[in-house]
């Protein structure tokens, strides 16, 4: 029995939320964006592990849970700044 086909995303996800914690961080100094970034990339990997496991329930309702909340908090950067992360024009142009 291999890692079930719901838990590569969020190990993915995870890990690109942790390398763009670190990337801002690295950039700009950004504090808030190292610990959102460590803190929301490691329950997203963490969700990817309890859904590998026994726990499917409740690793996806952590990683819908975890991604509702980063995506309130880019809604209200979008809302306020009218950019939803700091280099999103750049990644949203990218082909």
């Amino acid at each position: 029995m291999g890692i079930p086909g719901s838990a590569h995303p969020a190990f993915g996800f995870g890990a690109v939320t942790i390398a763009g914690g670190v990337l801002g961080y690295v950039r700009k100094g950004s504090k808030p964006s190292l610990i959102a970034g460590v803190t929301c990339g490691s329950l997203l990997i963490a969700s990817g592990m309890m859904i590998s496991g026994d726990s499917q329930y409740s690793g996806h309702s952590l990683a819908a849970c975890t991604s509702t909340a980063m995506t309130l908090a880019m809604g209200s950067r979008l809302m306020k700044t009218g950019k939803f992360m700091p280099a999103g024009e750049k990644i949203s142009t990218l082909n």
